[in-house]
């Protein structure tokens, strides 16, 4: 058993709980992580929603970490004790698309991911009652001194990077940089049309950037983020507010290539649609409840998809930005404010609020 401090959440409308617990020894194709630091992104606020079920709180979440390797389980040889990894997301690499090399749209991502558990259903942590708590938040549940990950999420990195700062690339980051790079595969000249500056679209705005897009157009509600868009890589912003929002984005060129939304409202769903010229593709992968309502025929000559973590190989696509970096081509330490654990809850306002593009809480340790 390993003892961390861990920021527990027992109720859906109260701040987080800094409270020790024990978390199981790595099994099978685990490891024991101790993380230094550990993003906190939008998607963790589904632990306040109450969609995930009664059963699921107390909860640790957090699911961008990075750390060191501690101790591994029987059967890991991918990492080594004193191995610096980035976390990710899980799949079981048996179906046909992890099999494919498309763990992404693994046919168990929600259960392994989303349900907080293992997929035999253990939670993996226990309180100091002895009660259990649900550990298993993406595989890692990594708002803690330690977190339990699995060789499948663990993506081993250099050690002279600076791993307090790395936890976001293995999922906002990825997914926003991995829906341009990998799902859209922007080409040089293509045009991109990105709804929502958070962490998730401008990673978007710099990877389509680092591609050699012509024309990048970040929409916004927030003018710090708007500012913040250009020095990243946009050629043209957009008042989300605005008069005209679908004609503002378009442009003389009547259209964009690619849309991508990262909002999830309904509204703006629809214009990210709108957009696109044909051929073209919008991608979302907001993690809002809206649906979106568009008329067959307005899809004509255009693609529409849903987008998990970028669809990317995390053991692949991560060292790829982290190359980006180096490069000063995606240069993500920009969009990070770091604070500490018994800081949670101010972090989790300031991304409410819009304060901070991405907050990774660091953890403490002796």
């Amino acid at each position: 058993m390993a003892k961390s401090r861990s920021a527990v959440l027992r109720d859906i409308a109260s701040p987080y709980s800094i409270e020790d617990i024990e978390l199981d020894e790595p099994g099978p194709g685990e490891a024991l992580v101790r993380v230094r630091g550990a993003g906190l992104c939008h998607t963790d606020l589904l632990g306040r929603s109450g969609l995930l079920g009664d059963e699921f709180l107390p909860a640790v979440l957090g699911h961008e970490g990075a750390g060191v390797v501690e101790r591994v389980g029987p059967g890991v040889t991918a990492v080594a004790p004193g191995d610096h990894v980035v976390l990710s997301f899980d799949s079981c690499g048996a179906c046909p698309a992890c099999r494919s090399g498309s763990p992404s749209i693994c046919e168990q991502f929600e259960l392994r991911n989303l349900s907080g558990s293992r997929a035999d259903g253990s939670r993996g942590a226990s309180d100091a009652s002895g009660a259990l708590v649900t550990s298993r938040w993406f595989a890692q549940s990594s708002h803690g001194q330690y977190a339990l990950a699995t060789e499948r999420n663990m993506v081993r990195v250099a050690q002279d990077l600076p791993l307090e700062l790395l936890g976001p690339l293995g999922c906002g980051l990825q997914t926003g940089a991995g829906a341009v790079l990998n799902q859209m595969r922007l080409a040089p000249g293509q045009s991109l049309a990105v709804f929502g500056a958070g962490a998730v679209g401008l990673s978007a705005v710099m990877a389509a950037k680092a591609a050699g897009a012509a024309d990048i157009v970040a929409v916004d509600l927030n003018p710090a983020r708007l500012a913040l868009a250009v020095e990243l890589g946009a050629t043209r912003v957009v008042d989300g507010a605005g008069p005209g929002l679908a004609a503002s984005v378009a442009g003389q060129a009547g259209g964009v290539d690619f849309s991508f939304d990262t909002t999830s409202v309904a509204a703006v769903m629809a214009t990210a649609v709108t957009v696109v010229k044909r051929p073209g593709t919008c991608v979302l992968v907001g993690a809002g409840m809206d649906s979106l309502t568009v008329h067959p025929a307005s899809l004509a000559g255009k693609t529409l998809t849903y987008c998990y973590e970028g669809a990317a190989v995390p053991q692949l696509f991560i060292p790829r930005l982290i190359g980006l970096w180096r490069q000063g081509l995606f240069p993500f330490d920009k969009l990070i404010t770091t604070y500490r654990l018994d800081e949670i809850d101010r972090a989790e306002a300031d991304a409410l609020s819009g304060a901070t593009v991405k907050p990774v809480v660091l953890m403490p340790h002796d």
